[in-house]
């Protein structure tokens, strides 16, 4: 049997069926930012952070936690992201700057209160834009930074720290790159991981310390436990559901697990967020048990490679689903988020913690990046990968070109790119990604054919 190559969408498309989980766990995702924004008014403490997953550690210390990016693209996604972009814009931040941060200390100088930029000038943000925004996110007692892998997110902190005035304290938590060029340098091996390994335990201990002096308190290293054994609980079930989908047709795809990257990024770790990813899964075992599968008509299966272009999800996940292509996993969703739960100790929470930050997937060399996206191209069988060029993340993007060759050669199969960015929806252009869409979907069906699949 050969399949004719695609030149348009279907007649009618696939229809996307979503996922009834992620429909309710949205109430979780709201009730979080609900808190945050009282939080003031509770008399409790909060701390604005930028990369890793530290919220364990805050939970503990029992504070509030504001995640820089996650905030940035709760705004993409909603198309909120104007106001804040626009400050940040006045401030003297240019577009080509990581548009998480961008949009974060646009965030900032709002909640400051706006008003002159550096040079003196009034700034042309509506009051009603800075209501908006300023009045719900809290100014933060403190800030902490953990960023690995990316320059800009290392400097993220001092920045905002300015736009406070130098006034709020800052602790920043090294990460230091796995350069994999040891000879026993492995995945999660060798003289490297555990040399690094230790080094931000280390740290780690070193910003409890910290904490402890902000609040005036001893750390609940039960607590730490505690939430540790969660965390470890729920990203069991969420890696079971996301092995589920190696099925034929998929039962779900990479836009349902970006739905559900906040709960695992951010989320506190209690038995509501285990109960969650426990519905996720069960819903996508009963999906597999009863053949309901994702699309309508799946006859591709991709990989996406890139951080999500939150301004665009829900057109993207519509655009594939018109080809019929089911987009299965993603280095984003499946190379992140205590995506190695076995080594997350609840006896000894920090090292499991300093070794899940070590694994960011832009804190990794080449030949790393290229095993995992190799790994998971045999895993889903995937016919095609799609790489989502994040126009001011170039940590992301920089390797790219590289793992498609790889995966051409030892796989055999065909990419295609297109530009966008996570939080700054100017950089997306659709004409570009459904022409490269057809150029690859083309070239799958002409593999096939020749194959006489």
């Amino acid at each position: 049997m050969t399949t004719n190559p695609t030149t348009s969408p279907t007649t009618t498309g696939s229809t996307v069926t979503r996922m009834q989980a992620n429909v309710e766990g949205g109430k979780m995702i709201a009730d979080y930012w609900e808190n945050i924004f009282t939080a003031p008014e509770r008399g409790k403490k909060v701390v604005w952070y930028n990369g890793s997953a530290l919220n364990p550690i805050f939970q503990a210390a029992g504070l509030e936690w504001c995640h820089g990016e996650a905030f940035s693209a709760r705004l993409a996604a909603q198309h909120l992201e104007g106001p804040a972009q626009l400050a940040g814009a006045e401030y003297g931040y240019i577009q080509e700057l990581c548009s998480y941060s961008r949009t974060h200390l646009g965030c900032a100088v709002l909640s400051n209160g706006g008003g002159p930029t550096p040079g003196g000038e009034t700034g042309v943000v509506s009051a009603l834009d800075q209501q908006e925004l300023a009045s719900k996110l809290p100014k933060p007692d403190f800030f902490v930074n953990a960023y690995s892998g990316c320059s800009t997110g290392q400097q993220w902190d001092e920045v905002t720290y300015r736009v406070f005035g130098k006034s709020v304290p800052i602790f920043n938590v090294s990460i230091p790159f796995l350069w994999g060029n040891k000879p026993d340098s492995r995945y999660m091996g060798g003289q490297e991981w555990d040399e690094a390994t230790d080094y931000v335990v280390a740290q780690l201990r070193d910003l409890i310390t910290f904490i402890e002096a902000q609040t005036g308190r001893p750390f609940d290293w039960d607590a730490l436990s505690e939430s540790m054994s969660y965390i470890r609980t729920a990203s069991e079930l969420r890696l079971e559901g996301m092995d589920l989908c190696a099925k034929k047709p998929t039962p779900a795809t990479y836009w349902d697990w970006i739905a559900s990257v906040a709960h695992i990024n951010f989320l506190p770790g209690n038995q509501e967020l285990v109960d969650y990813f426990r519905s996720v899964r069960d819903e996508v075992q009963y999906r597999v048990d009863n053949e309901v599968s994702a699309l309508q008509n799946e006859r591709y299966r991709l990989y996406f490679d890139g951080i999500m272009n939150w301004n665009k999800l829900g057109w993207l996940a519509k655009r594939f689903a018109e080809y019929d292509a089911a987009v299965i996993a993603g280095r984003y969703t499946h190379s992140s988020f205590w995506q190695e739960p076995q080594i997350i100790d609840p006896n000894d929470p920090l090292r499991g913690m300093a070794q899940h930050y070590l694994l960011c997937p832009i804190n990794h060399s080449l030949p790393t990046l290229d095993y995992l996206t190799q790994r998971d191209c045999e895993r889903f069988d995937i016919d095609g990968l799609v790489f989502h060029s994040t126009r001011t993340c170039r940590a992301f993007t920089n390797p790219q070109t590289m793992l498609a060759s790889s995966a051409k050669e030892h796989l055999g199969i065909p990419a295609m790119f297109f530009e966008g960015d996570v939080a700054d929806a100017s950089f997306y252009k659709d004409d570009i990604l459904e022409s490269r869409l057809v150029a690859m979907l083309e070239s799958i069906d002409v593999r096939r054919a020749k194959a006489g699949v």
